[in-house]
């Protein structure tokens, strides 16, 4: 997900997004831990997702 689209969604939607990536990354690791995550780039994408909305979502409150 770019940046641009996420400044792009409501705050809102911005919020519920985020907890979709967190739960996500929730799941990724637990697959990660039994084994069964084939492509454990995947987690660091979705780090780098979570820490892009989190930075918008703070730069829309300080402003």
């Amino acid at each position: 997900m770019k940046a641009s689209e996420i400044r792009d969604l409501s705050n809102d939607e911005r919020l519920s997004k985020l907890n979709e990536l967190k739960e996500e990354l929730f799941n990724l690791r637990f697959q990660h831990e039994i084994g069964q995550l084939e492509n454990s780039q995947k987690l660091k994408i979705l780090k780098r997702h979570i820490a892009r909305v989190k930075t918008i979502i703070s730069e829309k409150n300080s402003q």
